[in-house]
């Protein structure tokens, strides 16, 4: 996978996140977050769009260590020619988040200098 850093330095990928298996897939620019051990979160506002279906509530910590319960909801991901049904965390933000879990088996090269990033 290819992508970029932007110009506040953020690295950022483009996903294909569909809401079911044989529904059509969008592509979602997500901002990899190496601090977030999960797979993915993605703002209301794109869950909403996205038209994805709610699971459940789960207990989470934050990186300052509060305990907050979180909304989840369920879609397909395109991840190098696969398709991976996820749990989605929901969020206030205004960009969507890819976690440590999904770069697992991975390697992630971010070149600051040059703006580039490959995923293998």
């Amino acid at each position: 996978m290819i992508g970029y850093v932007d110009e506040a330095g953020r690295a950022l990928l483009t996903v294909p996140i569909a809401n079911a298996k044989e529904a059509p897939y969008f592509d979602v620019r997500v901002w990899i977050d190496t601090a977030f051990d999960g797979h993915l979160v993605l703002p209301f506002e794109l869950i909403k769009e996205l038209e994805l279906e709610s699971l459940a509530q789960t207990d989470a910590i934050l990186a300052d260590g509060s305990r907050v319960i979180l909304e989840t909801y369920f879609c397909y991901v395109e991840w190098f020619g696969v398709q991976v049904p996820l749990q989605v965390i929901a969020n206030e933000g205004r960009f969507p988040l890819i976690g440590t879990e999904m770069l697992l088996n991975h390697v992630l090269h971010i070149d600051y200098l040059n703006r580039s990033l490959s995923l293998d």
